[in-house]
């Protein structure tokens, strides 16, 4: 099932739809501030590990991203953050970024003996309004394409036709881009820039 979703402005009746299918324990595909991802509600354990399956990888194994709402439901699930660090995430989230952090002990519970999660706060309110109304994090990871030339598919119908059958509801939050986020390493003393992807930022504002 496709279900089509304004970004700027999602119908509280849209969002309803959306959180009630993650509740029951489904596993579905949302548009974020880069590309289109499989999404689950975080603390739901049959849903991830459906969305472990997708990936063909056991939990315990999954690289998975945590969509949250804002900075104190971070703070909620990482470990005290660098001063630098905060100052960097407080300056670009939301935005194309994922920041990998130092997991507290809230993660261990979703994913056991998870040392790190990765941050993300996309410039998307589709999915911003869907944690905030879940209360938890959505555990995420990119849809990628098959082609060997294009790396994620942008348009919704097509991942509709490719992939309905694999999840519960597709939101179609109109094209995607096909470039993933930055992924920036919060975990030592110094941010890294592990991946350079959509969102920009200088050498200068992680050193």
């Amino acid at each position: 099932m496709k279900l089509k979703v304004y970004p700027k402005s999602p119908a509280p009746r849209h969002i309803q739809q959306i959180v009630e299918t993650l509740k029951s324990g489904g596993v579905i595909i949302l548009p974020t501030d880069s590309v289109y991802a499989y999404a689950c509600m975080s603390t739901h354990p049959e849903a991830v590990k459906k969305l472990a399956s997708l990936k063909g990888i056991p939990v315990e194994r999954a690289r998975f991203s945590f969509v949250f709402s804002d900075m104190a439901m971070v703070a909620k699930y990482s470990k005290q953050l660098s001063n630098d660090a905060f100052k960097l995430m407080k300056r670009l989230l939301p935005g194309p970024f994922t920041f990998i952090v130092n997991a507290g002990s809230e993660v261990s519970k979703i994913i056991p003996n998870k040392k790190t999660l990765g941050v993300r706060i996309p410039n998307n309110q589709i999915p911003i309004q869907v944690v905030k109304e879940l209360g938890v994090p959505l555990l995420t990871t990119s849809v990628y394409d098959d082609d060997s030339i294009v790396e994620y598919t942008t348009d919704p119908e097509l991942i509709a036709g490719r992939h309905d059958k694999e999840v519960d509801l597709i939101v179609d939050g109109g094209y995607g881009h096909n470039e993933a986020s930055t992924v920036l390493d919060c975990t030592g003393d110094q941010v890294i820039l592990i991946r350079q992807g959509l969102g920009e930022v200088e050498v200068e504002e992680i050193a």
